[in-house]
C-alpha cells in the first residue's frame, strides 16, 4: 500500500480488493508504537503468494472541497481466481499508512493537507462503486471491509460513514478509542510489560531496572564504549543526547516484541522465532543482586534476538527498529493533526521509565516539523469516540498480547457490533495466514469471523430480492 506525493500526486491509501471469500490470503502492517517511532519492515510468510492484478483508478485528491479539481493514479489490487460471479461478495482489505517512498522529498503543506482518514475513506467509496458499475457481475456483490491496526480503524470507520458501501466490517486491533479522554494513556505500556511479566522469570523487573543500569554506565567514557561494543552498535555512544536515543531505541523494541509475539517463526517486522518473547526473557532471568554490567549483558543479548536472530547483522542501527520502511513519515504527519493518540508511562506499573504524556511539547514537535498543530478531539468528533452503539455489522477483534487493545473495543456494545478477544494473541494474529501452531482461540476467532460474514452477506442478498424488507 502506499500513501504519498509524487510530482504534485497524492496517494493515501492504497487498497486490496480480494474477490473471494479467504481469511488466509489477508495481510496487513502495524500501526506505529507512539509518536515518533522508527518502525519499517513489511510483513512476509511462507502461505501460499496470492495472485492479483495491479491496477489504477483516476481518484479526486479532494473529495470535500470543489477548488482543487485535480486526481491522482490510485493503485489498488484485485485478486479474483476464486471469485464467483455475479454477485460474489467483495472483500475489500482497507490499506494501511504504508510504503511512502515518496514522502521525503514531497513534504509541502499543500499535499500533506490530504492526507487524512476522510479522505481514505472517500477514496475507498469512489472505487468501489466505480468497480461495481464497471466489472462485469459486481453490481449487486455485496462489499465486507477488512483491515488491521490503521488499516482496522479505517474498516471500522467505513462501514460508521458509508453504510450504503460496505454490509460490514473486520477491524483486527483497530484501537479506535487511542485518542484522548477515551482510555488512560498508560494502558498500552502496560499490556507491554504483562507480556514479559508472564514469559520469563524476574523478565520485567530486570528491564525496569536496566535503565538505571545504562544511566549508571554510561556516566564515564570508557561506560559508553562498553555499551557501543556490547551492543554491536554501527554508531558509537558519545554523549547524554545518544544515550537518551539508545534508551528510545531500547523500548521501541520492548514494544514490537509485543506487537509481534506470535507462535510461530515470523517475519513480520523482523525475523524472530516462535513466542519471541519467551526467547528474549531467557536471558533476563537474573536475580534482583544483578550488577549493572552483568545485567546489560542480558539486555543486549536479548535485543540481539530481535534484530539479529539469523546471525546476519554484524552491527545494530539504533536509528531504526525494523526492516525497510512502514511508511513512518505519513503516520508522524496524521499523528500531528487528527491521529492523536496519548501514551505515558510510570516506571511503577509498567516497566519503562516515567514518562508524562505533554501535550503542548507534543503540538509543538508537530508545529517544527509540519507547521501544523494537533487537533486532539477532532477524531473523537467525526468517528463518534465511544458513541457508536447506533453504527452495526462491524466485528472488533483483538488480541491479548497485543499492547494496541487498550485502545480497541474489547466488549460487545450490540448484537451486531461484536467484539472478539483472542488471548493469545499478538497484533492482528486472525488476519495472517493459518499456521499449524496457530493456538486454538485465534482458530476459533476466524470461524466465528466467517459465520459473521455469511449472516451480512445472506441478509445483503436477501435486502437486494425484497429492498422493501429493511
Amino acid at each position: 500500500m502506499k500513501a504519498g506525493v509524487r510530482t504534485g500526486v497524492l496517494e493515501r491509501a492504497a487498497a486490496i480488493c480480494i474477490l473471494t471469500l479467504c481469511l488466509s490470503c489477508l495481510h496487513v502492517i502495524a500501526l506505529k508504537s507512539q509518536l515518533f517511532t522508527r518502525h519499517g519492515g513489511l510483513s512476509s510468510s511462507t502461505g501460499t503468494p496470492i495472485s492479483y492484478k495491479t491496477l489504477y483508478f483516476d481518484q479526486r485528491i479532494d473529495h470535500f472541497g470543489f477548488l482543487e479539481d485535480g486526481t491522482f493514479k490510485q493503485r489498488y489490487l484485485v485478486a479474483d481466481k476464486y471469485w464467483h460471479q455475479p454477485g460474489g461478495p467483495i472483500l475489500f482489505y482497507t490499506g494501511n499508512e504504508g510504503d511512502i517512498a515518496w514522502f521525503c522529498n514531497n513534504t509541502d503543506a499543500k499535499h500533506l493537507n490530504y492526507l487524512t482518514a476522510e479522505q481514505a475513506l472517500a477514496d475507498f467509496a469512489v472505487l468501489i462503486q466505480n468497480m461495481k458499475s464497471t466489472v462485469s457481475g459486481a453490481q449487486h456483490s455485496p462489499v465486507i471491509a477488512i483491515g488491521g491496526s490503521y488499516g482496522g480503524m479505517l474498516a471500522a470507520w467505513f462501514r460508521m460513514k458509508y453504510p450504503n458501501i460496505v454490509v460490514g466490517a473486520l477491524a483486527a486491533s483497530a484501537p479506535i478509542w487511542q485518542f484522548p479522554g477515551m482510555v488512560p494513556c498508560g494502558d498500552f505500556y502496560k499490556i507491554v510489560t504483562q507480556d514479559f511479566a508472564k514469559s520469563g522469570y524476574n523478565c520485567d523487573a530486570n528491564i525496569r531496572k536496566s535503565w538505571k543500569a545504562i544511566n549508571n554506565v554510561s556516566s564515564t567514557v570508557s561506560g559508553l564504549q562498553w555499551l557501543s561494543e556490547e551492543f554491536s552498535l554501527c554508531t558509537p555512544l558519545k554523549n547524554i543526547i545518544d544515550v537518551a536515543g539508545f534508551k528510545n531505541w531500547l523500548q521501541e523494541t520492548w514494544v514490537n516484541l509485543a506487537m509481534v509475539d506470535y507462535p510461530y517463526k515470523a517475519n513480520f517486522l523482523q525475523p524472530l522465532p516462535r513466542w519471541p518473547i519467551q526467547v528474549v526473557c531467557k536471558n533476563l532471568a537474573f536475580e534482583s543482586t544483578v550488577s549493572d554490567y552483568q545485567l546489560l549483558h542480558g539486555v543486549s543479548q536479548a535485543a540481539k534476538v530481535y534484530y539479529n536472530y539469523t546471525g546476519s547483522s554484524s552491527c545494530l542501527n539504533i536509528s531504526q527498529t525494523a526492516t525497510g520502511n512502514l511508511g513512518f513519515l505519513g503516520w508522524f504527519y496524521q499523528a500531528c493533526t487528527e491521529m492523536v493518540m496519548p501514551m505515558c508511562t510510570d516506571g511503577v506499573h509498567d516497566m519503562f521509565e516515567p514518562g508524562e504524556w505533554n501535550f503542548q511539547a507534543f503540538s509543538d514537535e508537530c508545529n517544527a516539523m509540519f507547521g501544523v498543530r494537533p487537533r486532539p478531539d477532532w477524531a473523537g468528533t467525526v468517528f463518534g469516540g465511544k458513541d457508536i452503539a447506533s453504527h452495526s455489522n462491524i466485528i472488533f477483534s483483538n488480541g491479548g498480547l497485543d499492547p494496541w487493545s487498550a485502545g480497541g473495543v474489547t466488549h460487545n456494545i450490540s448484537n451486531s457490533l461484536i467484539s472478539i478477544m483472542i488471548p493469545d494473541g499478538a497484533h492482528h494474529l486472525d488476519l495472517r495466514y493459518s499456521n499449524d501452531n496457530d493456538p486454538p482461540s485465534v482458530r476459533a476467532a476466524r470461524v466465528l469471523e466467517l459465520k459473521y460474514f455469511k449472516e451480512w452477506i445472506k441478509k445483503a442478498k436477501k435486502t437486494l430480492r425484497h429492498p422493501h424488507h429493511l
